[in-house]
């Protein structure tokens, strides 16, 4: 095994999660295609400059963009995901944050005139913000800092907007029968996710929640005195773990190519992020 390689345990995880071709010629092997992809988002490197030992780079690529499209590795995230949960190994206190990315100018120069796939963004999650051309990764995880849900925007949407979708793709299949879990035990975000609207989301679907109220929101309750209502529950024990999320942030970004973004399309560096984050599961079970 080399830097930056899957282990033999990796290998036995992820394995039986991939697709399997049943016809057609042999192709080049799938340990070794895989170890490319992760070698390329682990470095950073460009698809030309990969190492000759993973194979044709035309081959680690076309592989690496027909899983991004089928969605392999969101599917293989949400397997393991389910078997964790099974085990009871999932703490349901969740914590949501978001990222600022850079995109690299390889990613900007991506073609927008033709419009885009069915699937894919029109502005493929790049937007203005000061860091000047950007994506936001917004992050669900458990207590344990291991991703549950992720979801990309353009780099000037606002944390609360995006709030709601995110839990909302946060979705962990059972082994057997019953349907999929979607919600968790308790909520943790910082004020950015301080809106009322969002906390009477969480209220109507019965999710405890833990977000710090921000200062323009505790000095106009009280300028209405009786009318303003009691101010929201804070529990400040259960606000300190909100540092897990920034350490699975920290952890992700060790990544390089996730930490800059060198992918053109929403849909390929989405799959970067999804393979990064399957890597971090398959070295925490």
């Amino acid at each position: 095994m080399r830097r930056h390689e899957l282990t033999d345990r990796e290998w036995e995880l992820l394995a039986p999660l991939l697709p399997r071709a049943v016809t057609g010629r042999p192709r080049v092997e799938d340990r070794r295609v895989v170890n490319g992809m992760v070698y390329k988002i682990r470095a950073g490197v460009s698809w030309r400059d990969l190492p000759e030992r993973y194979g044709p780079w035309k081959t680690v690529y076309t592989r690496f963009r027909r899983y991004a499209l089928d969605g392999v590795f969101t599917r293989a995230l949400q397997q393991i995901q389910a078997r964790a949960d099974a085990a009871g190994d999932i703490d349901w206190l969740v914590q949501i944050d978001s990222t600022i990315v850079r995109a690299h100018q390889h990613a900007a120069a991506t073609g927008r005139k033709g419009g885009s796939p069915l699937d894919e963004p029109d502005d493929h999650a790049l937007g203005r913000s000061r860091g000047g051309l950007t994506t936001k990764i917004h992050l669900a995880c458990d207590g344990r800092g291991r991703p549950l849900a992720v979801l990309l925007t353009a780099g000037q949407r606002h944390d609360d907007v995006c709030a709601r979708p995110l839990l909302e793709r946060l979705r962990v299949p059972r082994i057997g029968r019953g349907r999929p879990r979607c919600r968790p035990d308790h909520v943790i975000a910082d004020k950015a996710y301080a809106s009322r609207g969002f906390r009477a989301y969480l209220r109507k679907r019965g999710i405890g929640h833990t977000i710090l109220e921000k200062r323009d929101q505790k000095r106009h309750r009280r300028n209405r005195g009786n009318r303003g209502g009691r101010p929201p529950r804070f529990d400040r024990e259960i606000y300190r773990q909100r540092n897990v999320v920034e350490r699975c942030f920290n952890r992700l970004k060790g990544f390089r190519g996730i930490a800059t973004r060198y992918d053109k399309t929403a849909t390929s560096y989405e799959a970067a992020v999804s393979l990064a984050s399957l890597l971090l599961w398959a070295r925490s079970v």
